[in-house]
């Protein structure tokens, strides 16, 4: 790794220095241009940097100034997920996790448990279920449920988000019968006699979760709020929401009036919000301290690859004549990108299969032209299965991939199966993509995958699992570098969100968003570095944890 070293221009150097706060004697590292910076201490007045020392400088020593020593650790500048749901995470943590659970059986006693102990009333949410890593490999059904809970409806959601596991009693209260059709986007899976078995995959979701009474605007700001200090606590100091409502929009407003924002969110509109059309009518929301920033709208192109949501030019590998699903006809999809577009907002759309992914390329290359909109930055998020001859296409358009580094070690037992050899020449391709000039926004798809922004560096660093698996890393070609996942989880991640000029880097006149950690990430041994544990973070010069 290159290392320069950063330039010490203070600002307003001509100011008395009384509310100056140094972290001294520490390890820094902050991406600078194109290269790695290292420091040993850091300034900052209120909210921005004020002065970063080399190596040799000497820190003052004044009543006026308050001195944090930093006691050798690394300092780092705050991590950013450019693709996380934190109104999913904050639920996640106050309802039954079933992430890990390795049968159906499992995760209904783990169910049972949570509501003995929770004295649980009313619906049963959780989520985090994943059948990939059971005996069976297959979905599981309401039969299961229904033994442990006959009266009281239970709604799960898989892992991903793209699919749901009900009770008898859930379907009930949803009127859900033999006789209730698939909609578009989705499916209702149904057994060999037409009965609904209890799982319903991506725009079927819906017609359980209609059933459930929403939570309130203070509801929701309290849920946030949760979240969001508990992500400082994993060294994120922003995210950019994935695809929020008018509502939760209103709750990080109601948050950030009151001054009660724990990190910093980029956030997304959800195109498929019922007030889409009022949220893209108001207008780009920001402000002077970028606490809340909506800028940018979210669509889905298609499901996830674990459902075998995600759409494919050709068959699913283990399941013939199956070609995944997308969520909205071609000429909606058209129509929600092209209207986005023309209200000033950054595109950023979900899709997972090379079909799906070729799809919004195509769009993007006529309504980019249409709106002379290259300079949104519009994105695909996730990106994660590429037909070759689509990958330059990023370059060529101006368009950002969003990716999530541990979706590829948490896949990598299954993406075969789905794809096929030869598929994964093109799938979660970081390298390929980097080698033609692109940036990539990292991030982990919370609660899909752990928030911990140290599980997705040392995902994207050594591509494989915690144990070590496999050796060499999994399709290890498609690598990035220390600095490349380090650039992609702090400045270029900010670049994703047009924040590149206040966040991302350490660097004067930025925001003082920083974290202290216990490893050094550029000589820590790589298999080490997702057990980074985070001691302190800082937001805009304020001590979150």
């Amino acid at each position: 790794m290159k290392k320069i070293c950063l330039t010490t221009l203070a600002l307003l150097p001509s100011l008395a220095i009384a509310q100056t706060q140094i972290i001294y004697n520490v390890n820094g590292y902050t991406p600078l241009g194109d290269k790695i910076a290292s420091f040993n201490a850091v300034a900052f007045e209120g909210d921005k940097i004020t002065k970063v020392y080399q190596d040799g400088e000497t820190v003052p020593k004044s009543d006026k100034v308050k001195l944090i020593d930093g006691q050798g650790k690394t300092l780092l500048p705050g991590l950013i997920d450019a693709h996380g749901h934190v109104l999913g995470y904050g639920l996640g943590i106050s309802r039954v996790n079933l992430m890990g659970i390795e049968s159906e059986q499992a995760a209904v006693e783990k169910i049972k448990r949570f509501s003995q102990e929770n004295n649980s009333q009313g619906w049963i949410l959780g989520r985090g279920w994943n059948q990939v890593i059971w005996p069976s490999n297959s979905f599981p059904t309401k039969a299961s449920l229904d033994k442990a809970f006959p009266d009281q409806a239970v709604w799960l959601k898989r892992v991903d988000g793209h699919a749901g596991w009900a009770n008898s009693k859930a379907l009930a209260l949803s009127g859900i019968t033999k006789a209730t059709k698939s909609p578009d986007g989705g499916e209702i899976i149904k057994d060999q006699f037409g009965e609904p078995t209890g799982v319903f995959i991506d725009n079927a979701m819906y017609l359980i979760d209609q059933a459930i009474a929403p939570l309130t605007i203070e509801q929701e700001a309290k849920v946030l709020k949760k979240a969001m200090q508990s992500l400082a606590e994993q060294g994120l100091t922003s995210v950019h929401d994935a695809g929020i409502s008018n509502q939760t929009i209103a709750a990080y407003q109601l948050l950030a009036k009151n001054d009660e924002m724990p990190i910093r969110i980029y956030a997304m509109a959800d195109a498929t919000d019922k007030a889409f059309d009022k949220t893209l009518a108001n207008g780009i929301v920001t402000d002077n301290q970028q606490s809340f920033v909506l800028r940018s709208v979210k669509i889905s192109a298609d499901g996830a690859l674990g459902s075998r949501g995600a759409a494919l030019h050709k068959s699913y590998s283990d399941k013939e004549n199956h070609h995944g699903l997308l969520l909205h006809k071609p000429k909606e999809l058209s129509a929600l990108i092209d209207k986005s577009m023309q209200a000033g907002f950054q595109v950023n759309t979900h899709a997972i299969g090379d079909k799906a992914n070729t799809l919004v390329l195509d769009n993007y290359e006529v309504l980019i032209a249409k709106h002379q909109s290259k300079a949104l930055r519009h994105r695909v998020e996730h990106a994660q299965i590429l037909l070759l001859e689509d990958i330059p296409r990023f370059a060529e358009l101006g368009v950002i991939p969003s990716m999530q580094a541990t979706h590829a070690t948490s896949d990598k037992n299954m993406a075969q199966d789905r794809l096929g050899k030869d598929r994964l020449a093109g799938a979660y391709a970081w390298r390929k993509l980097l080698s033609t000039g692109v940036k990539i926004a990292n991030g982990s798809d919370f609660p899909v995958e752990y928030a911990n922004p140290f599980f997705g560096l040392h995902a994207a660093v050594t591509r494989q699992d915690h144990n070590n698996q496999p050796l060499g890393g999994w399709l290890e070609k498609e690598k990035m570098t220390r600095a490349e996942a380090l650039r992609s989880f702090s400045i270029d991640a900010a670049y994703a969100g047009h924040q590149e000029t206040a966040l991302g880097s350490i660097e004067v006149g930025k925001m003082a968003d920083f974290i202290l950690v216990d490893k050094d990430f550029f000589n820590a041994d790589e298999t080490t570095l997702w057990q980074t544990k985070v001691l302190k973070t800082w937001v805009g010069g304020k001590q979150v944890y």
